[in-house]
């Protein structure tokens, strides 16, 4: 396939993940990525998770988009990375997250699926 000019970097930049309450979503994510979350600062629609790294976390309860309906997405949206599977699988598990997929091994690769409070379907993987 021959390479073609284009206006468009071969970068995500973000991912938005929707919510359903702002606040409640936020102090989530700040427990699940062990951050700090100052809830009297977030201010809706949209709250950006302190990530690390090139891409961008943002949760979104599109308070100005009266039309909007929340679908839970049942499919992996992204995942974490994670140096050690079995530690992070504890972490979710002694915190009530739903996990709804076991850990699979394949060779040295390993994850888990799980849910965030709106059902969103998210993954921890350790490559």
């Amino acid at each position: 396939m021959e390479k073609t000019a284009s206006p468009i970097a071969s970068k995500i930049n973000n991912v938005f993940i929707h919510v359903s309450d702002l606040k409640i979503s936020a102090a989530w994510y700040g427990r699940l990525l062990g951050l700090p979350v100052n809830l009297e600062e977030i201010e809706s629609p949209v709250y950006n998770i302190p990530v690390t790294g090139q891409t961008g976390l943002t949760l979104d309860d599109h308070t100005f988009d009266p039309g909007f309906t929340l679908r839970p997405s049942k499919h992996v949206l992204f995942n974490f990375y994670v140096k050690d599977i079995d530690e992070a699988y504890a972490f979710i598990k002694d915190n009530n997250i739903p996990v709804v997929r076991e850990i699979e091994r394949i060779g040295e690769f390993a994850y888990f699926n799980f849910e965030d409070p709106d059902g969103n379907v998210l993954m921890i993987c350790n490559c």
